[in-house]
């Protein structure tokens, strides 16, 4: 199971080294789907600018156009994403007035 890093990219999210057009990069996973980092990022403490800084969609362009099927890896992926444990979602909070007026 990955266990999840909330900025970094860890080695075990890592799922294929892949050549784009002779530049050397690393497909991985996260609880958000699939994207692409520098093999100098993985498994280092600091943020993975991959990770956070480009929209996933760029990653599903490039990935297609070298002939992968994004939605099957990630299919096939998916169950070695686990959130770190006692981590939830924050419920987003209700403000009772407005919530009142409302009729909620």
């Amino acid at each position: 199971m990955i266990k999840q890093n909330q900025f970094g990219t860890t080695p075990d999210m890592v799922i294929e080294e892949i050549d784009d057009h002779g530049l050397k990069r690393i497909m991985a996973i996260d609880d958000r789907g699939l994207y692409l980092t520098s093999p100098e990022k993985v498994g280092r403490r600091v943020a993975d600018v991959n990770r956070y800084g480009v929209s996933r969609m760029e990653f599903k362009v490039i990935l297609e156009s070298l002939g992968y099927d994004t939605e099957a890896i990630f299919e096939q992926n998916r169950h070695r994403v686990k959130a770190e444990e006692g981590y939830t979602v924050p419920e987003k909070k209700v403000n009772p007035i407005k919530a009142s007026k409302r009729g909620g």
